[in-house]
């Protein structure tokens, strides 16, 4: 029964060696990096070399031959060490993960290298302004054109589009026998004539920048388009096949910016003493609500090592529904620890030198994205409990 609740040894020697590495940067390089425009490159390329970013993808493509359990775990130790990369849910998770299952073999040695070692980026377009969470709202097009394709539309909350080479983007194109629309997913490159980005000025400091993108009769070859267009669900797998990825990682991301936050204000209680000599995480006021959140956290581990473990074994459906618990999880966590290591600060908690403010917004991008709670609580009440559909 131990080993069902216990990782192996390897990713517990992975877990170890990432925290080593993100902790020689940690939340001060990261906080700089915010302050003054700058990147996480030094550190993302240090990961890739070490085989921490590919650490999921195949090895014949310079990946590790590992699983989404082991990715997840990078991310975290890396966000508990105050050092989270953004980019690694969407470049190796995302797009790694859909070019790996679903791509040609060409198509899989031009990219999933680059992607293992960390020097190429891919960003990942799907959010569009009027379709939210529905992705059968998207309007961005691909038509066919001679040998290639062109792409019209919009996209919008696009992360680290200024750093990426490309971007995997979601579209859709009509189907020859139906006439309907359909999605497939397209590899664009940031410099293709009629690509333009233009920045969200966001209110929490990070050195991954969210962008708006315009697509204007975008060409690309043939080539670009990932998958099977003619398959029977047009592309629709190969877009799930990045969504459950998506949400293990998120949670993953979650629960690491929840350790970071638990471990300071625990740090904090133990050494603070204010009446007499006692430290402050004496006190049941305290210590309840940390304690509180420990258990939240293990709660929330649980459900993402359970989501990574289904999917690395294939049961993509049964992945799905943990995932997006998972991800729910996770938010709730990385919320209701930031907010009580907040607390247990005192006015502290809100200066730039104890370094927890500004996770109180970027905790809460847990909640809201890739996709609401509130959309999770709709698929849980359909699709693990029966209940009649409700949006």
């Amino acid at each position: 029964m131990t080993g069902m609740f216990t990782e192996p040894e390897e990713r517990v020697a992975l877990r170890e060696a990432v925290a080593k590495l993100a902790g020689k940067y940690g939340h001060d390089f990261v906080a700089k990096q915010a302050r003054e425009g700058g990147k996480m490159t030094e550190m993302w390329l240090e990961m890739g070399r070490s085989g921490f970013l590919g650490v999921n993808l195949p090895e014949e493509y310079g990946g590790g031959g590992g699983g989404m359990a082991d990715l997840a775990a990078v991310l975290e130790e890396a966000a508990a060490a105050g050092a989270p990369l953004l980019m690694m849910v969407v470049s190796p998770a995302i797009c790694g993960s859909i070019i790996a299952r679903c791509g040609t073999p060409a198509q899989k040695q031009r990219w999933l290298p680059g992607i293992a070692d960390g020097t190429l980026l891919m960003a990942f377009g799907i959010t569009e302004a009027d379709a939210g969470s529905n992705s059968h709202q998207i309007t961005t097009t691909a038509t066919r054109d001679g040998d290639g394709w062109v792409l019209r539309g919009q996209k919008t909350f696009i992360s680290g589009v200024d750093e990426a080479q490309s971007v995997l983007i979601v579209s859709r194109t009509e189907d020859a026998k139906t006439g309907k629309l359909k999605p497939a997913l397209f590899v664009v490159p940031t410099d293709a004539p009629g690509f333009t980005k233009q920045v969200i000025p966001m209110a929490w400091q990070a050195p991954e920048k969210q962008f708006t993108l315009f697509l204007d009769d975008v060409r690309v070859p043939a080539d670009a388009l990932v998958g099977d267009p003619e398959s029977a669900d047009g592309g629709l797998w190969q877009l799930f096949a990045g969504l459950n990825p998506e949400r293990i990682m998120g949670g993953a991301l979650s629960c690491g910016m929840a350790r970071y936050a638990l471990d300071k204000a625990v740090e904090y209680a133990t050494t603070r003493a204010v009446w007499k000599e006692q430290p402050i995480g004496a006190h049941q006021g305290i210590a309840h609500p940390l304690a509180k959140v420990k258990i939240e956290l293990e709660q929330a581990r649980l459900l993402w090592q359970k989501a990574a473990a289904l999917y690395d074994a294939g049961d993509d459906f049964t992945a799905g529904e943990y995932a997006n618990m998972a991800k729910y999880a996770g938010g709730e966590v990385a919320c209701n620890a930031t907010d009580v290591a907040v607390h247990t600060h005192g006015g502290n908690g809100l200066t730039v030198e104890y370094g927890l403010a500004n996770q109180l917004v970027a905790a809460r991008l847990g909640r809201i994205a890739p996709v609401s709670r509130e959309m999770i609580l709709n698929f849980v009440a359909m699709h693990s409990l029966g209940l009649p559909k409700s949006y």
